[in-house]
């Protein structure tokens, strides 16, 4: 037997940051954020040595443990070993399991389209088609964020747990107390194929660490600094306009409002723009882009542009030109999914 499961990467449209604590609990949170057609992979194989095996195919790195009820937080694999233990400890009565666990994902780490927290989802989704497990949708991205936020202690937002669960485009309220509703939008088709045509992702080439720019706007957040904050404020205004501008199709609006929550987004960490990203975005604009933003916490990964669809073969060629990774995307429909192989 044989477990599988992936889970998509996702773009943050509008509103990333205000789904911190620090944000929500005292001012509410709306993030707007749509899946695409990259993936986090994970695959189970269930053994009887009493072993357990993790590989990470993408960054290549295998640890080997004995199956015991807790696993030390490994050092360059601690999402597999977060994972397992709340697994083990929620769902097995603290009795270990045996198995072989690869994973690996269509986009590197600190690539802004959420990768870790969407692999976290992938294993999570694999154990539950394994164990069986009555998880729903809510019940899997509130263990994700629980295994991150606070079994590993990283810093970060609950948007990109979330879009990998439920998947699709997706409105997102967060308020104190850990509540959360997942609004899905159900666009129009030829609204969402514009937006399609619209769009290129381009990879800058630099990874960042999001804990760290995550770690300023809580910061920032706690001690009410008005800047950053209002900042924060208008985040969250910019989500609620595109959403509308998508539902209406409106793409002017929604070009404004990208250009908006960008500007915005700037006066939450000094860490999420710098040098080399605003050179990229004058880049993009004077080659044919309308507008432009970093996905995810900033500080580098991938920058979503927007054009006009006539322009996008132009454009596109000109940051190929530039160096670097040149991606157009396709949005899906579905979050997680897991599948099971029985071998002959």
């Amino acid at each position: 037997m044989i477990i599988r499961s992936k889970a998509p990467l996702r773009l943050g449209l509008a509103g990333g940051g205000t789904d911190i604590a620090a944000y929500y609990d005292l001012y509410d949170g709306y993030v707007l954020n749509a899946t695409i057609d990259l993936y986090a992979y994970c695959t189970i194989e269930p053994m009887n040595d009493a072993s357990i095996v993790f590989e990470a195919a993408d960054i290549n790195v295998r640890e080997e443990y004995e199956s015991l009820p807790h696993l030390e937080k490994s050092k360059f694999l601690p999402l597999h070993t977060g994972v397992y233990n709340r697994i083990v400890s929620d769902f097995c009565g603290g009795k270990g399991l045996s198995f072989r666990m690869t994973t690996f994902s269509d986009a590197p780490a600190g690539s802004g389209l959420g990768s870790s927290s969407t692999m976290v989802v992938a294993m999570i989704k694999a154990f539950e088609e394994w164990l069986n497990l009555p998880l729903g949708e809510y019940d899997i991205a509130n263990l994700a964020c629980q295994v991150e936020r606070i079994d590993l202690g990283l810093a970060g937002g609950k948007q990109d747990q979330y879009a990998a669960t439920f998947g699709g485009f997706n409105f997102m309220e967060f308020f104190k107390n850990e509540r959360v509703i997942v609004n899905p939008l159900r666009l129009k088709r030829w609204i969402r194929n514009e937006l399609e045509a619209s769009l290129i992702l381009y990879y800058t080439g630099v990874s960042r660490e999001s804990a760290s720019i995550i770690g300023e706007q809580i910061e920032h957040a706690k001690r009410g600094d008005n800047k950053n904050i209002e900042g924060m404020h208008e985040m969250k205004r910019q989500a609620v306009l595109m959403k509308e501008s998508l539902l209406k199709g409106d793409f002017k609006l929604f070009s404004r409002c990208l250009f908006n929550g960008w500007q915005a987004k700037k006066n939450a960490a000094s860490t999420i723009t710098n040098p080399f990203l605003n050179e990229l975005y004058s880049y993009a604009l004077s080659n044919g882009a309308e507008s432009a933003k970093i996905s995810g916490a900033g500080g580098g990964g991938f920058m979503m542009i927007y054009c006009n669809p006539c322009s996008r073969f132009k454009l596109a060629k000109a940051f190929k030109e530039k160096g670097g990774l040149v991606l157009n995307t396709s949005f899906t429909e579905i979050g997680t999914q897991a599948w099971t192989i029985y071998k002959n």
